[in-house]
């Protein structure tokens, strides 16, 4: 499983989506620019001192990520407010990234039209979403679920 964080805004969220990557065995991808440095300074200052045991990649925009993306053959499956398909009716695959949009902003539409799946995680009416870690957190978990790919 890979997901991929798109213009991450906060060190705290993205270094608790490292840490749980880490834990998990999941390959993360940050597509730049960030909202603050990303070093390994920044994700420890988060409580992030699981660094070395997680594989991260970094792409310095959007348009280098497509190329790696489409390099290696991966589907786009991206997490929104405004997908039409709930995430847990979702058939997870090896050949799908999962990405993240900005904490303050989403993603633009150009990376929306880029995503073959569109998928939310639904929460009571009148809300408009969960924390991006905590998210991750649960898609993460439901896609390791079915592709039967926990740590053993």
């Amino acid at each position: 499983m890979r997901i991929a964080l798109y213009e991450p805004d906060i060190p705290q969220n993205t270094g608790t989506i490292l840490r749980t990557c880490a834990c998990l065995g999941v390959e993360a991808h940050i597509i730049e620019p960030a909202g603050f440095p990303v070093t390994d300074r920044a994700f420890r200052r988060a409580g992030m001192d699981y660094l070395d045991r997680v594989t991260i990649v970094r792409h310095a925009d959007f348009a280098s990520f497509e190329d790696w993306r489409r390099q290696e053959r991966l589907k786009l499956v991206l997490m929104t407010t405004a997908g039409a398909q709930n995430y847990l009716d979702h058939a997870y695959q090896d050949d799908q990234i999962v990405l993240f949009g900005r904490e303050s902003a989403g993603v633009p539409q150009a990376v929306h039209d880029a995503a073959e799946v569109r998928l939310r995680i639904p929460v009571v009416a009148g809300l408009r979403s969960l924390n991006i870690a905590v998210s991750a957190a649960m898609v993460m978990g439901e896609a390791l679920r079915q592709t039967a790919a926990f740590p053993r």
